[in-house]
């Protein structure tokens, strides 16, 4: 049997090693939900029950591991966990309840593919399992003279990142609630990049490693990275093709002014 440092590790790894082959099946493949619905993935699910259950882990999860690290009654180990289960409050149970008070418009994109909301879940089993565990049982707070400085550093970039995300999200939710298919997003962050959405949990996350300073942070980063910026190219090519020169020419996909 394994040990629990061994499972630990392994997890990490296993972190580490789902980026690359993810980033590149990524640049010819892009999920069948949202914009990019297709048939051919099996049974669907309305998205906000789908966004429910596959981020899910990251909060029921976190909550059953945490008593049972050494650092659970470390007043560090639970400020620094409290961005991470912020995070995913609002992505787990805010966003989808938006989602479904406003999808009364309608939407083309009314399915979510079960077998994808279940790879979603999995990996979000994964990396709950590495980022609770590291923070409640293996970071090292009474030997951490900079646990200060970073995370202040880290939760700076983080909750700029979050107010991008959330913001995004909030637009992009609107636009469907006026029904009548989609429409071109505009306003802030949407004049420079196609997808401010995908760029604020980039940052996010980023902000987290900061904070953590540990290779499960950094291992997230990287792995949100992969997956969000190829399916931001998609998302940027798919408004190109769909209102053509409408479209303004100057926005890129994710990175303002860059990519």
């Amino acid at each position: 049997m394994f040990s629990d440092q061994s499972l630990y590790h392994y997890s990490l790894l296993s972190l580490f090693l789902i980026g690359p082959p993810t980033f590149l099946a990524c640049q010819f493949l892009t999920a069948p939900y949202g914009k990019h619905r297709r048939s051919g993935w099996g049974p669907t699910i309305s998205p906000p029950l789908a966004w429910f259950l596959m981020e899910s882990p990251t909060l029921w999860l976190t909550l059953i591991l945490f008593p049972f690290g050494k650092n659970y009654n470390n007043p560090l180990s639970l400020i620094l966990i409290s961005p991470y289960l912020f995070h995913y409050t609002n992505r787990t149970i805010i966003y989808p309840l938006k989602l479904y008070f406003n999808s009364k418009g309608g939407s083309p994109a009314s399915g979510f593919p079960v077998s994808i909301a279940f790879m979603a879940f999995v990996f979000n089993l994964l990396n709950a399992y590495v980022q609770a565990r590291w923070v409640s049982h293996y970071a090292e707070y009474d030997s951490d003279e900079w646990f200060w400085v970073r995370f202040a550093g880290g939760m700076v970039v983080f909750a700029g990142g979050m107010a991008v995300n959330v913001w995004a999200d909030k637009v992009l939710v609107g636009l469907k609630s006026e029904g009548g298919g989609y429409k071109i997003p505009k306003g802030g962050l949407f004049e420079y990049v196609s997808c401010p959405n995908y760029l604020g949990e980039i940052v996010e996350w980023l902000g987290w490693a900061l904070m953590t300073g540990s290779w499960a942070g950094f291992g997230f980063f990287l792995y949100t990275f992969a997956n969000l910026v190829p399916r931001a190219r998609f998302n940027h090519e798919w408004y190109l093709q769909k209102f053509g020169e409408d479209y303004p020419r100057k926005r890129k996909a994710v990175i303002p002014f860059l990519y």
